[in-house]
């Protein structure tokens, strides 16, 4: 009589491996040449207004635009997003992008605590945490924002390096952001009053110790589920990107890991902070880059309760091209323009079907409302808010979340797929 050999048991998967996948990933396509017109152009771009803004306001506004053309470089060439990794994790369960944003979160968390805990900053500067009210605002604003950057194709920093990239689609997507921001604005009064509690700043009650220690746990604990919910889903991988062969090549025209970019993002984004005193933000400009058109149009925004606010009011009567956050908008896009030519793949996408030109519009639209209403986007309040151990950042996350859920069940209506379990890649 034979005997059957004991089963052998499962084995564990090391924290460090990487999740599986349904099969395996594939390897990333040779980056095509350099473009070199488009390299030109935006290399001098770069060099041209940074001069300028060196010499008209200073070296604190030319040092943030300087950052931003570093994030607009690592934005592209890591693929950094917040829309396709929440995505990928909702319709699949492939928690790569997650656990990417969990590293970005704790390497900031930590360089936010250093410089606020300490009070260093530069250029004068003291560094302060990003904190929020925890209202009907915030819930409802980080729904719609998710929603509409799942139509429209990229969240706030996405769009940015998507649109110095050349993705046509996202310019409209860009255009509606700026819209609705705009309109958000303009018809404060109409929200402004939303019930709403007061900012809860964990440092305000267990110190900047406390505080990191609690967010770096709650961040280890959701890497840990999402690698339990990924290897119960067994997701497709996510597909891979054009990169150039060799490690020197890669750094400058190849794909970069998610961990190297988060890396970069939060060395960064703590440099914004640093220079500025206030943590990295994008939506705040699209605001301000609207109304300054009104302006040119013959309106009055300046009347507008919005921008009668505190803070707000300097910001529209200044320069553009002083405001931090206008400065490293516009260093990502041309940073990413540098990059997209370096890698080779910056191209203008021609004939965008009707559908997805309607979806990127109305999506832009909702995430410039949901923004202003929460008070902050995936960087201004979700990075920035979690990074400062602000409540707001959480809720913003968890309500973004339920977001991305309703986002995926309205882009079929728009002719715009979601990953399936048995694709090759999502």
């Amino acid at each position: 009589m034979t005997t059957a050999p004991p089963a052998e048991a499962p084995k564990t998967a090391s924290l460090l491996s990487p999740s599986p996948t349904s099969v395996p990933r594939p390897e990333a396509p040779a980056a095509p040449p350099v473009r070199p017109v488009p390299l030109a152009v935006s290399g001098l771009l770069a060099a041209a207004l940074t001069a300028y803004v060196w010499s008209a306001h200073g070296a604190k506004p030319g040092v943030l635009l300087l950052l931003g053309l570093a994030l607009g470089v690592a934005l592209f060439h890591s693929r950094f997003g917040f829309t396709s990794a929440w995505r990928q994790l909702v319709a699949v369960g492939n928690g790569t992008g997650l656990r990417a944003h969990t590293l970005l979160l704790s390497t900031t968390a930590t360089l936010f605590a250093l410089l606020i805990g300490t009070k260093t900053g530069l250029f004068g500067s003291v560094p302060a945490p990003s904190a929020g009210p925890l209202g009907l605002g915030l819930l409802i604003g980080s729904f719609l924002f998710a929603v509409g950057m799942q139509l429209g194709g990229a969240c706030a920093s996405g769009t940015l390096f998507a649109v110095g990239a050349g993705q046509t689609s996202i310019v409209l997507t860009l255009g509606g952001f700026i819209g609705g921001a705009t309109l958000a604005a303009w018809q404060f009064d109409l929200w402004k009053d939303l019930p709403s509690l007061e900012p809860v700043v964990m440092a305000d009650h267990i110190g900047w110790f406390g505080s990191w220690a609690v967010t770096i746990l709650v961040l280890a604990a959701i890497v840990l589920v999402s690698r339990r919910v990924q290897a119960r889903r067994n997701p497709p991988p996510i597909g891979p990107v054009p990169s150039a062969r060799g490690a020197a090549a890669r750094v400058l025209r190849g794909s970069w890991p998610l961990a190297v970019g988060a890396l970069a993002l939060a060395v960064l984004g703590a440099g914004v902070l640093l220079v500025s005193g206030g943590a990295w933000g994008v939506t705040s400009a699209f605001s301000l880059w609207g109304s300054e058109l009104v302006r040119a149009l013959g309106g009055h925004p300046e009347s507008w309760s919005w921008w009668q606010q505190p803070g707000n009011k300097e910001m529209l009567a200044g320069p553009v091209l002083a405001d931090k956050t206008s400065l490293t908008d516009i260093g990502i896009m041309i940073g990413a323009a540098v990059a997209a030519a370096l890698g080779g793949t910056w191209t203008l996408h021609r004939g965008v079907p009707w559908r997805t030109a309607t979806a990127a519009v109305l999506g832009g639209v909702l995430m410039g409302i949901g923004a202003r209403l929460a008070g902050g986007c995936n960087i201004g309040a979700y990075l920035a808010g979690i990074a400062s151990g602000s409540l707001h950042g959480w809720v913003w996350g968890a309500f973004a979340l339920l977001g991305t859920w309703a986002g995926l069940k309205v882009r079929p209506f728009f002719g715009l797929g979601n990953p399936k379990p048995g694709d090759g890649v999502c």
